[in-house]
């Protein structure tokens, strides 16, 4: 059976646009397999990208855990215990084998901004069911967690239209 090959690990990372684009498409060709899929999102408010109207519509569940405000400079209160309940239940999903892809959305980011330890982030992908296929998204990736990985993938940013002073663009950029 093809599910048995699952098990891989993925990171999308890097400064440019699509790691959670990149996902997606993982997670619809997942779907159109049979695959069972599910996205939990650090940092990201609930209902506020366009992913969510499709999540219902194809099938797959999306799972969001963040305030509905960015984080800049210093994390506060809030912004840390969202990204310990992402993390609770990334570590559930992970490990329940209820999953065949796990899309861990700006997990590393949450990494980077000190919300949750790369140690939280070791002893989770170590926990994975066997035939789980795991993917880590977002920027500042530390390359301590590559050596975990079976596919890095870094978007770089060569030309974006963040450059002419063009906002993000609902359906393109969320």
């Amino acid at each position: 059976m093809w599910k048995d090959k699952l098990g891989m690990i993925h990171i999308y990372t890097g400064n440019g646009k699509g790691k959670t684009t990149a996902a997606l498409g993982l997670a619809v060709r997942m779907l159109g397999s049979g695959g069972r899929v599910i996205i939990v999102q650090f940092m990201k408010a609930p209902k506020v990208y366009g992913e969510y109207e499709m999540a219902e519509k194809c099938g797959f569940r999306i799972e969001a855990y963040g305030p509905p405000k960015f984080v800049h400079g210093k994390p506060d209160k809030e912004d840390i215990e969202a990204a310990q309940r992402a993390l609770e239940r990334a570590r559930e999903v992970v490990k329940s084998g209820e999953w065949d892809l796990v899309i861990l959305d700006e997990i590393c980011v949450a990494v980077a901004f000190g919300l949750i330890s790369i140690e939280d982030v070791k002893e989770l992908i170590k926990s994975k069911a066997e035939k789980t296929e795991l993917v880590l998204t977002g920027r500042y990736c530390p390359e301590e967690l590559y050596a975990f990985a079976d596919y890095v993938t870094e978007m770089r940013e060569v030309k974006h239209p963040y450059q002419k002073g063009i906002l993000a663009r609902r359906g393109v950029e969320y």
